[in-house]
């Protein structure tokens, strides 16, 4: 195995403490054991804060003792011999400035003493004062056959214990789940195969979404990203037919992953608009209409007040979506994060420079779509094709497309839109955007409610009647945002 050579190269390029940011303890654990029993021939240490240190390449009865941090390296340090002391959990440990000297001791006596220090958590930040005596290991993710492998595995295993019962799947299902299974280390897939599996004893399309759910719980904890449950369709979404038709010429390239010559996958677009015109639900409706997760980047919790840290949690998030591809990533509010700001210290621009570094170089399946309200604040370099693939104008919405949103919030009340005057309350919005459109009809069956009376077109009309909408409000922004969009963007209706 690969990562045996490279774990063997990096104890006999005498590397004196050695990282390992992973969860898969025993896979590391074996891996020592194989390679001290076949090649290393060295003892073997393994440590933990509640049963102390315990030697593990010999038969004898374990001993276990020098559970404290402090007497632990203390021993190691005063050990003629040298040995690999895999230390479990360490990582709070190495705030105290006793055991970073202790550490840093054995590390310089390593040329007299070959003693390898192997810390092993699931994340672990070193000491600058050791980090120039350290390397980082890590386990290679599972390849696309080792998965399709460890599903088999589970089967086999489901089948084993229910003879009378045969698994119900289709390749194309397997296929799907495989693919959802990649990023994931071994014990991860794992688990969430056997999950899929044993509920009901089939792989089925219904399994798909609870694997994605449960896969970004395992990668996504930082609080950054968010998973979207509530995915919309573009049946729920009145008008932007141009916008429907750009990515319904793409949804089979992206969602299925085919490879067509000359044809490289859709990589995004960009929703400017009025407020309240749908560019949020736009977001959702492709991921829902194209079956993939959605992920939504926060901007407002991204930033942090220590340097360095923003552009870490966004490069930690952009990593995490990669993981999940295929899925839509919605950065809602761009302009928020990476407009130009010359008092956040340069931020902006360098969470703007991490970004645009990731458009241009990332190979998965993950397709943005970025909403933004402020076009003047945008940097340029963001809007230039090759970032994105489309920058989208969605415009408040004319007559047919009034009348589509006012029947689909209608019906998605339980309402007749059919005993509805459409037309009429199609005329009376004019300049209303969906979401006023949705509030007047919302509105209107508090006030039927409280006459104890049926909602008609006439309380609907009522309402949008002593509505102000946004256009009226702000009527000067509002014209020069749809002045600025008419030679620059491509209408979304």
């Amino acid at each position: 195995m690969p990562e045996k050579r490279d774990l063997e190269l990096l104890i006999n390029s005498s590397v004196p403490i050695i990282v390992v940011e992973t969860n898969e303890e025993r896979r590391i654990l074996d891996t020592f054991s194989e390679l001290v029993a076949t090649r290393l021939h060295r003892a073997l240490f393994r440590w933990t804060v509640t049963e102390g240190l315990q030697r593990l390449d010999t038969d004898s009865e374990p001993q276990r003792h020098n559970a404290k941090p402090v007497e632990l390296l203390a021993q190691i340090k005063a050990t003629a011999k040298g040995g690999i002391y895999v230390l479990l959990d360490f990582h709070p440990f190495l705030d105290d400035p006793v055991h970073v000297r202790l550490l840093k001791d054995i590390a310089t006596n390593h040329g007299k003493v070959a003693h390898t220090v192997v810390l092993v958590s699931h994340a672990v930040e070193l000491p600058e004062e050791l980090a120039r005596y350290s390397a980082r290991f890590q386990f290679a993710l599972p390849s696309k056959a080792e998965l399709e492998e460890i599903v088999r595995d589970e089967a086999r295993q489901w089948q084993k214990n229910n003879p009378r019962h045969r698994i119900k799947t289709d390749r194309q299902t397997l296929d799907q789940l495989i693919l959802n299974l990649a990023g994931l280390s071994r014990d991860d897939a794992t688990r969430l195969a056997r999950g899929a599996i044993v509920d009901d004893g089939a792989l089925t399309a219904s399994d798909l979404p609870d694997v994605m759910r449960a896969k970004f719980e395992l990668l996504g904890r930082d609080g950054v990203l968010s998973f979207e449950y509530d995915t919309a369709r573009f049946a729920d979404v009145g008008g932007l037919d141009g916008l429907k038709n750009w990515l319904e010429l793409r949804r089979d390239v992206f969602s299925n992953g085919r490879t067509i010559p000359g044809l490289d996958a859709p990589r995004g677009i960009m929703l400017l608009g009025v407020q309240g015109c749908g560019k949020s639900l736009a977001a959702k409706s492709v991921a829902g209409t194209w079956e993939v997760p959605l992920l939504q980047l926060d901007f407002g919790t991204l930033y942090n007040k220590f340097h360095g840290e923003t552009e870490r949690n966004l490069r930690e998030s952009l990593k995490t979506a990669s993981l999940m591809a295929p899925c839509v990533l919605w950065i809602d509010e761009i302009e928020k994060g990476i407009g130009s700001d010359s008092h956040d210290g340069g931020t902006s621009r360098r969470v703007l420079a991490t970004l645009l570094t990731w458009l241009a170089e990332r190979d998965a399946r993950v397709f943005i779509v970025a909403t933004a309200n402020d076009i003047e604040s945008l940097p340029p370099e963001l809007l230039r094709k090759g970032r994105l693939d489309e920058v989208f104008f969605v415009d408040l919405p004319e007559h047919n497309t009034r009348r589509s949103i006012a029947r689909i919030h209608l019906e998605k009340r339980g309402l007749d839109a059919a005993s509805f005057q459409l037309d009429q309350l199609a005329d009376a919005c004019e300049g209303f955007s969906g979401s006023e459109i949705e509030q007047a009809i919302v509105a209107s069956l508090y006030g039927a409610y409280a006459q104890k009376t049926i909602l008609g077109t006439a309380h609907v009309l009522q309402e949008m009647s002593r509505t102000r909408p946004l256009s009226v409000l702000m009527r000067e922004k509002v014209e020069n945002i749809r002045h600025w969009a008419a030679e620059r963007t491509v209408p979304a209706h």
